[in-house]
């Protein structure tokens, strides 16, 4: 009788279960929607929540899942569109370098804030691509120097082209033909728009270009060319090289930026220049003296050998020789806010002991997506201290919270200075105040920034020249020359 029992509630047990798991599969089955159609759709979804949860676990998760198949397909989409607008932008650009005709520009002009003009010249043809925003936030990127009474002008992606004092009646840039593609073309450009030349200076008779070099197969440096000037066709040659180069895909900290490269030129002396190096991300390179990443380094001309002249630097942009105090200003990108203007006073730079910035030690700003779980590790590595010199690192003579930008500095008086911005964008893609300005700013005896004042242009400044008491600037969103004039 007991055994009987037992297997009466054994059976039960079993055509309970079996009835759950059968109602469980008809209910949703397309087979058998007309089973239930008494029920609405809410008491279905009730049922399913209720008695019936891994059946709206397992319909959640496929829906989740063909959610997820569907916007992956949509990004691809995307993606594909987006490298065929890039190469068609390269294309044309590099279409416009190899015909080697001249570059038209137009005029236009902008009274400023301060009662200044701006003369624009906008270059109608070949700046077609920004080496960081795309159009049309950046319509292309562009840097610029003088020799003699002429101006020179380099594009991204090689084009180089020269005129007469814009003041002229000439209506159009001419291009000089060149090797550059010998170095850096196509086949890098195509990678990512973070690969492409970064600076242009004359230094004597001979034209320095700095690039993001391909040391070996996507793996990177900042290096130098340099050619006689000749206004018909300038063959490059290397100039400084190094074989060390951070790897896009197996370097220390997983992360790789192309943009944080520096590439930055300016004279030292009659037989030196100063370079400013990027650390590609690689944040630990900074500290290391073995490295030239995250420095600001002092080459000699003549042999191309060099020393470091100060480091602890992320991303310098700007560089600025002030001969008569015997100090250098640097600017630099921070990461999440804290871009940087750096005193380094050379009279310091004795006994090996080389001026540390701190980066990425220390930082006004914050790794990109702040005090996240998924930072935690990255903190704990390089904990970004808003204190340098409780750690041993020199303070910024000025930090930019948020950031602006900033890239090239000059000199335009004694004691008198100027650094451009090129902007950020907050989280609702709108430009901050402080973006796509001039920031003039003196340096009193005591060495500290005094009387800083901001003049939008409204551009993205990439360039930065003084020369007869006007400032020369190349400005990204429209792929112009501006000048004003500061008498």
């Amino acid at each position: 009788m007991k055994e009987n029992k037992i297997k009466i509630i054994i059976l039960s047990f079993l055509i309970i279960i079996g009835s759950y798991f059968i109602i469980g599969s008809v209910i949703g089955n397309e087979k058998f929607k007309n089973v239930f159609s008494f029920l609405t759709p809410e008491q279905k979804y009730q049922i399913k929540k209720y008695i019936f949860p891994y059946k709206l676990i397992s319909e959640q998760e496929k829906a989740i899942d063909e959610k997820q198949k569907k916007i992956g397909v949509r990004e691809r989409e995307k993606l594909k569109l987006k490298i065929l607008f890039h190469t068609f932008l390269y294309d044309l650009e590099l279409k416009k370098k190899d015909g080697n005709t001249d570059i038209p520009i137009t005029r236009s002009s902008l009274k400023l804030s301060n009662g200044k003009i701006l003369e624009k010249y906008k270059l109608e043809e070949g700046f077609y691509y920004g080496i960081n925003k795309q159009p049309p936030l950046a319509l292309g990127s562009g840097y610029i120097d003088f020799f003699e009474d002429k101006i020179f002008v380099l594009s991204g992606r090689g084009i180089l082209a020269y005129r007469k004092n814009l003041n002229g009646d000439e209506e159009h840039f001419k291009q000089i033909r060149n090797n550059l593609n010998k170095f850096i073309g196509r086949d890098q450009f195509k990678k990512h728009e973070w690969f492409s030349f970064k600076d242009i200076y004359i230094f004597k008779d001979q034209i320095l270009i700095s690039y993001t070099e391909e040391v070996k197969e996507d793996c990177w440096n900042t290096s130098i060319l340099k050619g006689r000037i000749d206004f018909e066709n300038i063959k490059f040659e290397k100039f400084f090289s190094r074989k060390e180069c951070i790897s896009t895909v197996t370097n220390i900290d997983k992360e790789f930026n192309g943009h944080q490269s520096g590439g930055r030129i300016i004279t030292f002396d009659d037989n030196h220049i100063l370079f400013s190096v990027g650390e590609y991300r690689s944040r630990h390179l900074a500290q290391n003296k073995e490295s030239v990443n995250g420095k600001i380094i002092k080459i000699n001309f003549n042999t191309s050998d060099y020393e470091i002249i100060s480091m602890g630097h992320r991303n310098p942009q700007g560089l600025l020789y002030d001969k008569d105090n015997n100090f250098l200003l640097n600017s630099e990108h921070g990461p999440l806010d804290g871009c940087e203007i750096n005193l380094i006073d050379l009279n310091k730079n004795k006994d090996d002991n080389i001026p540390n910035y701190g980066w990425p030690v220390a930082s006004y700003g914050e790794h990109y997506g702040g005090k996240i779980p998924r930072n935690k590790k990255k903190y704990e590595k390089y904990p970004l201290y808003k204190s340098h010199s409780e750690h041993g690192y020199i303070e910024p003579l000025k930090a930019f919270v948020p950031s602006v930008g900033v890239s090239e500095m000059v000199q335009i008086a004694k004691n008198k200075y100027v650094v451009s911005s090129m902007g950020m964008r907050d989280k609702k893609g709108n430009d901050r105040p402080g973006d796509k300005s001039l920031y003039f700013f003196e340096i009193n005896d005591e060495r500290k920034l005094i009387n800083l004042e901001q003049l939008k242009v409204f551009e993205r400044i990439r360039d930065l020249r003084f020369k007869d008491k006007k400032l020369y600037i190349f400005m990204e969103n429209t792929a112009s020359i501006g000048i004003i004039d500061l008498s």
